[in-house]
């Protein structure tokens, strides 16, 4: 049947049938879709702007600036063993922990731009680089939905374990390509500080706000999807999987977005539920990565490959360690709060914080750096 349903002939019908029906339900629920979107962007703007854009003029800096190449120096002797990609794929890594989907990808995608890591490598760091921070885990799924710090530092530290595990069975991947066909390295592009801000933060800026409309257009999707009765019935489906529909719908929810999904966890095995939630992302956060992927010429199997294994590998972690934790705490709609009330001033300035101070760590890095270089007779400017 799926075969009938895929030929070109019929294609172009489904696509409208969709759109078609899209259409209808927009207009049968047009309140329900306005209070939706005012509630998204009210989340983007207390929320995600102040959350995501200082660290992606960071890492946006750290690319131009070439700071990634001395960070590299430092780290090679672990990236290349653990993960078979050069030191400069450390940026990545260090910013997709710190700050959270997607800003990893987009680190990564950046070094492959300027020639810092090669196809394979960058698509090795798609894999497993694009992670959720710690923010987002501690306030909002731990203390927020769990009520407990335990269950989001839980939550946290299984979340880095199986982006590391990804990183390490991705190593393996397309190894013999590698060797047949390495790419030609360019050199590291450095460019004056002036320029570099500037660019970064237009890029930042660009970045950020498509982030904000795939949130809302994902969200509209979810409440007409639940509106009109299809999501519960897809959720019904999964019984067979031995969860009931609250569960599938939530399940199915965090699917397409993630905090739709971990806002509504309840019943036994929540925290399995939202480790999956959180490594797989969600179709939202996706789409985010294949904004920057466009035109690239990288791969999207390696990255949805790798985003699959970790959400599989963050719960099959988090199942053995959910019996230290109570499974009885009741789940909060805090993320549904924050449409109307905010985040509140102490959890932006977290994140603020953390790239402020990651930024000053950077330039400490570049600093050594540009001595070291000197002192071997080779000097990379880095103009002001």
């Amino acid at each position: 049947m799926l075969r009938t349903l895929l030929r070109p002939t019929l294609r172009e019908p489904i696509k409208a049938a969709v759109l078609l029906c899209a259409a209808a339900a927009l207009m049968v629920y047009p309140q329900q879709c306005m209070q939706t979107v005012r509630q998204g962007l009210d989340l983007c703007a207390r929320t995600i702007i102040p959350s995501l854009f200082p660290f992606f003029v960071l890492s946006g800096m750290v690319v131009e600036l070439g700071m990634a190449n001395y960070l590299g120096k430092l780290l090679k002797g672990m990236m290349r063993p653990l993960f078979r990609v050069n030191g400069a794929g450390a940026a990545a890594l260090v910013l997709g922990l710190v700050g959270g989907y997607p800003v990893g990808a987009r680190t990564a995608i950046e070094l492959y731009r300027t020639g810092q890591c090669s196809r394979v490598e960058t698509e090795r760091l798609l894999a497993f680089c694009n992670n959720s921070g710690p923010a987002f885990i501690l306030g909002v799924v731990g203390a927020g939905v769990f009520g407990s710090n335990r269950a989001g530092l839980a939550l946290y530290l299984v979340h880095i374990a199986a982006s590391l595990c990804v990183g390490v069975l991705f190593r393996f991947y397309d190894g013999e390509e590698e060797r047949v066909n390495v790419p030609v390295r360019q050199p590291v592009r450095t460019v004056r500080f002036s320029a570099a801000f500037t660019d970064s933060v237009r890029s930042a800026l660009t970045g950020v706000l498509n982030i904000c409309a795939f949130v809302v257009t994902f969200a509209v999707l979810i409440r007409m999807l639940s509106e009109t009765g299809l999501l519960g019935a897809a959720a019904r489906l999964l019984s067979v999987l031995g969860l009931n529909a609250g569960q599938g719908k939530q399940l199915l929810s965090g699917l397409l977005e993630v905090s739709s999904g971990v806002a509504g966890l309840e019943g036994r095995g929540r925290l399995t539920m939202a480790a999956f939630m959180l490594g797989w992302a969600g179709l939202s956060v996706h789409c985010q990565v294949l904004c920057f992927l466009s035109d690239s010429g990288l791969r999207v199997s390696a990255y949805l490959i790798g985003k699959a294994l970790h959400g599989g590998l963050s719960a099959l972690f988090m199942a053995v360690l959910s019996w230290r934790f109570p499974q009885t705490v009741p789940a909060a709609g805090w993320l549904g709060q924050q449409a109307e009330h905010g985040m509140g001033l102490h959890n932006v300035f977290l994140p603020v914080l953390a790239a402020w101070l990651i930024w000053t760590v950077f330039l400490v890095i570049a600093a050594a750096g540009e001595k070291y270089e000197k002192k071997g007779g080779k000097v990379v400017p880095i103009a002001v």
